[in-house]
């Protein structure tokens, strides 16, 4: 028996990350493969009997993983992001969401014959999107930047403050169940989630601030406060621990001074290992004859949900906003259900079902229902909506470059000069101050990490570079975004030390991007150029002024990066493609130092004497 059970166990965490590595192939949210996995393990074949399985240990799993999963959405949420909230986004936050959840509450209470206490449970369950089901419909449908921004912050704000929503209804039910007095017990609950969050928070601060923990201790001391917080805080006063570990989380992630980035990544993978594993154990625990049960009334709730409760809450919340009508249908359509609202409907149904309520074994399935419906639904038609209501980005002419160092940096400096959307992103908090110091937009982080997926906006950029000193991650991001980006806007400059060693460790990037300029330029030599005094130029070609003119007048030594056709388009010169800039183009190029101080050559004076052809600027 206990070696079945050790392979089940094992079977369980396999089967959830192949899931989760399908889901990333295909670019679909993973809790559809998870529910679906489970749901074939469980009451399709009956391999997996998860009450048996885990007995008495089953609900402290279940616990304690969303413990974990609220914890890291509530370091996701800075409150410095969102200050300028606009208007549209605020009243979904509130307005909207009130509608949603009376809109809801009396489909299921009149359709179903949900208890009212069930019923109001169940419609504040349904009021959280969350990033991880909004991110991969963004990256696919690719709106334009108002709907995305305002379908981005939705989602990450309900996350976190739909899970404290739902959790206050929670705690009004066990009340009125219980016969406690309510302001009593909502108080003490409140209390105590705020004074424990904020006390796990300070401490960890302090730990963090002080550097009182080696660095190799961060991450099992920082999940070790969580989950005791959560324990003691539950203790005290039952369901505070959820408000507490949330608080937590938001409260670290806004302390000044503390870097959060190195322990979100631990927890964004131990997250996703809870996940894979939570749901496709919940999934497991549902039975056919609950969807019976219900009938056809749950897939009534659900279109109530769809075509009533969301185009009313956005049309309502949007009024007199400066959106188009196209973008509020889109706006409309879109709100798929994800992993907050599976997760905490598992476990407050798991309570409500020990404490004997009526109708509670059916909060879960009709959950995961309505999770299944709206993100499949809403996924597959989401896309061809928005191209029919002619809602998406053009073509975007943006660049995303991986590495903010000293190249990055200037070759970031020459493209916003020329007015093109330019993003840097590193890891390293030194390359990161040192572009933010000089005016430049980053992210600080792993470009392949969840908090990147979840957190970074993509509205406008449509190039990759991957520039970064680490040829293994440009490789792995390359690959990573070969999707959004394509192979024809996927970029990577090597290094030196690929082309000492005679092995080209980028060489599987050829698959998926272009190694960046010509003559076998790399990181190092143009680093160098740099610090040396090299400086990115611009020059306008014309009919008097060819690239081959262009060439000669610095004898070759002008090192071309990229170019503005005629159409502004924007090209980047690469080993693969030899374009052929012709009249009207604009041409950037970094010129040596030396070549800055030399004086202007005979074709350079003809030059100046043609009104066609403006003198280059620095950029």
């Amino acid at each position: 028996m206990a070696d079945n059970y050790l392979l089940l166990l094992a079977l369980i965490v396999f089967v959830g990350i192949v899931c989760q590595w399908i889901s990333w192939r295909i670019k679909f949210p993973s809790i559809i493969m998870l529910l679906v996995a489970g749901i074939i393990f469980g009451p399709v074949t009956g391999v997996l009997n998860p009450d048996k399985m885990f007995g008495d240990l089953l609900f402290p799993m279940v616990s304690l993983s969303v413990a974990v999963i609220l914890f890291e959405g509530g370091l996701t949420l800075k409150l410095s992001d969102i200050k300028d909230i606009k208007r549209p986004l605020r009243n979904l936050l509130t307005v909207g969401v009130l509608i949603t959840w009376v809109i809801t509450t009396f489909a299921v209470y009149y359709i179903l014959n949900f208890p009212w206490a069930l019923a109001l449970l169940f419609g504040a369950l349904m009021t959280v999107t969350g990033p991880t089901v909004i991110k991969p419909l963004l990256s696919s449908i690719r709106p334009q930047s108002d709907i995305a921004n305002i379908l981005h912050w939705e989602g990450i704000i309900l996350d976190v403050f739909g899970a404290i929503l739902i959790v206050l209804v929670y705690q009004l039910i066990v009340s009125e169940f219980s016969g406690e007095t309510l302001p009593i017990t909502f108080g003490a609950m409140i209390a105590t989630g705020i004074l424990l969050g904020a006390a796990g928070a300070f401490l960890l601060a302090f730990l963090l601030k002080k550097h009182l923990l080696p660095y190799y201790l961060h991450h099992v001391v920082s999940l070790g406060l969580v989950l005791i917080i959560f324990a003691i805080s539950n203790t005290i006063m039952h369901e505070s621990g959820l408000i507490a570990v949330t608080l937590m989380g938001m409260i670290l992630a806004n302390t000044k001074g503390v870097d959060t980035d190195d322990i979100l990544f631990f927890k964004e993978s131990l997250s996703v290992m809870l996940i894979s594993v939570l749901f496709v154990v919940l999934a497991a625990r549902l039975q056919f004859s609950s969807f019976a049960e219900m009938g056809w009334g749950s897939l009534l709730v659900l279109a109530i949900i769809l075509f009533v409760a969301r185009p009313i809450s956005v049309l309502i919340s949007t009024y007199r906003s400066p959106l188009s009508i196209k973008a509020r249908m889109l706006l409309s359509w879109i709100a798929p259900r994800g992993i907050v609202a599976a997760a905490i409907s598992a476990l407050f149904a798991l309570k409500l079902e020990a404490a004997g309520y009526e109708q509670a074994e059916l909060l879960v399935p009709l959950t995961f229902l309505i999770i299944i419906g709206t993100v499949l639904l809403q996924g597959l038609s989401a896309r061809p909506l928005a191209l029919w209501l002619n809602v998406t980005e053009p073509p975007s002419t943006g660049v995303l470059i991986v590495g903010a160092n000293l190249v990055a940096r200037a070759l970031a400096h020459a493209l916003v000069q020329q007015n093109v959307t330019t993003r840097l992103a590193d890891s390293s908090w030194e390359n990161v101050s040192a572009a933010r110091l000089e005016g430049l937009d980053t992210y600080y982080g792993s470009v392949v990490s969840d908090h990147a997926d979840r957190n970074m906006n993509f509205s406008g950029i449509g190039n990759l570079l991957a520039m970064s000193t680490n040829s293994s991650l440009n490789a792995l991001t390359a690959t990573r975004f070969k999707a959004e980006f394509s192979p024809a806007h996927t970029y990577y400059l090597k290094n030196s030390e690929e082309e000492q060693t005679g092995y080209d460790k980028a060489q599987h990037l050829s698959y998926s991007g272009r190694s960046l300029f010509y003559d076998d330029q790399n990181y190092s030599s143009l680093a160098a150029l740099i610090r040396d005094g090299a400086q990115i130029k611009m020059t306008k070609l014309s009919e008097q002024f060819s690239l081959e003119d262009f060439q000669n007048q610095y004898d070759q030594r002008a090192i071309l990066l990229f170019a503005f056709d005629d159409k502004d388009n924007l090209h980047f010169f690469t080993h693969d493609r030899k374009l052929k800039p012709s009249s009207q183009w604009r041409v950037g190029f970094l010129l040596p130092a030396d070549l800055l101080k030399e004086p202007a050559s005979k074709q350079s004076k003809e030059r100046k004497k043609s009104s066609d052809d403006p003198e280059f600027t620095q950029a």
